[in-house]
């Protein structure tokens, strides 16, 4: 499990349960509560603010490395004027507020009213994390197991690792995880400009090979396309989760992926990404779950025909869909 996340640079954590599916789609006989021990009980994940100021969960044993990469990104993610002015605050008093979090954190477990009392600014308070998200790029805050209904947070202790060393090994790790890609690709799910992401492929520079795909230049490690040169196509079908790393990866090429133009009902109105029908690496439609008491149904849709043999890969996922989340199963098809 722990191997799965670090070679998808992590799971994307706004829903739980999108991120316990987007390992269950992956790792065989994974147990349902798996992902909640690592992170409350064994404390192998790590629950942060990361890539695009999102939440994800990273393997704490990696946790250095990540948490150097994302400090590259205080400066002018965190402190830039425009994002200044939105918040009503200025660089020092930024500053100031992201050490006065690992202060107040240090040895603590706090909920964000505690946090807010503890550092004095209500702005603490609020759900969405904005002011909390600069200690968190900073290394200085991650979630903690919460008290009831309440979310907590603590200060990591993180080794220190070389910042610029940091942004490489994760550059190489996303291209291996999501390339051939390009800098918008890259820039894209790191959260920088273009041409931010530009330099980031430029700093690796002879262990990038160009790959041209459909006539456009994009980015591979070398190592990686002489791997991928001597590869078989896998003949497999998944039900992916709503935000699923390898649909995030494709965001900018997505119709490339797909049978036509059927973008807007993977990715959706404020940043959502459906759960997606997953044929032989392409985006052939979408899927839902629900459960009615002891019922477990499951909605496929797909985007055109599918052979038999994808329409029973994706009834055999659905079943195992049911024996990890329990019920019944019943599976519909929609057009």
């Amino acid at each position: 499990m722990l191997d799965v996340v670090s070679e998808l640079c992590g799971l994307h954590a706004q829903v739980m349960s999108s991120a316990e599916l987007t390992l269950w789609a992956r790792v065989e006989d994974l147990e349902p509560d798996a992902v909640s021990r690592a992170l409350w009980q064994q404390r192998s994940l790590v629950k942060t603010w990361a890539m695009r100021g999102t939440l994800h969960m990273l393997p704490a044993a990696e946790m250095g490395v990540w948490a150097a990469a994302l400090g590259t990104r205080i400066e002018r993610h965190f402190l830039n004027n425009a994002r200044l002015r939105a918040f009503g605050t200025t660089r020092e008093e930024t500053l100031r507020l992201i050490d006065a979090i690992g202060e107040a954190l240090d040895g603590r477990e706090l909920t964000r009213a505690e946090l807010a009392e503890a550092v004095g600014d209500d702005r603490l308070r609020e759900s969405w994390g904005a002011m909390r998200k600069p200690a968190a790029a900073a290394g200085l805050l991650c979630f903690a197991p919460s008290l009831g209904p309440n979310v907590r947070f603590t200060r990591p202790d993180w080794p220190e690792e070389d910042a610029a060393g940091a942004l490489e090994r994760v550059t190489r790790r996303y291209l291996t995880a999501g390339g051939p890609a390009t800098r918008e690709d890259l820039a894209r799910w790191w959260g920088v400009s273009p041409a931010e992401g530009g330099r980031m492929l430029a700093a690796l520079g002879d262990e990038l090979t160009e790959a041209v795909v459909e006539d456009e230049p994009m980015w591979m490690l070398r190592a990686d396309a002489e791997r991928a040169a001597g590869a078989e196509p896998a003949h497999l079908v998944r039900l992916l989760p709503g935000f699923d790393q390898f649909v995030i990866a494709s965001t900018l090429h997505a119709e490339r992926l797909m049978p036509g133009p059927f973008k807007a009902r993977v990715h959706r109105p404020q940043g959502w990404i459906s759960p997606v029908l997953c044929v032989d690496g392409k985006l052939a439609g979408v899927w839902r779950h629900e459960r009615k008491r002891r019922r477990l149904l499951v909605t496929l849709e797909p985007f055109a025909t599918l052979p038999v043999r994808a329409r029973k890969g994706a009834e055999a996922e659905a079943e195992r869909l049911a024996a990890f989340l329990g019920g019944a199963l019943e599976v519909s098809w929609e057009a």
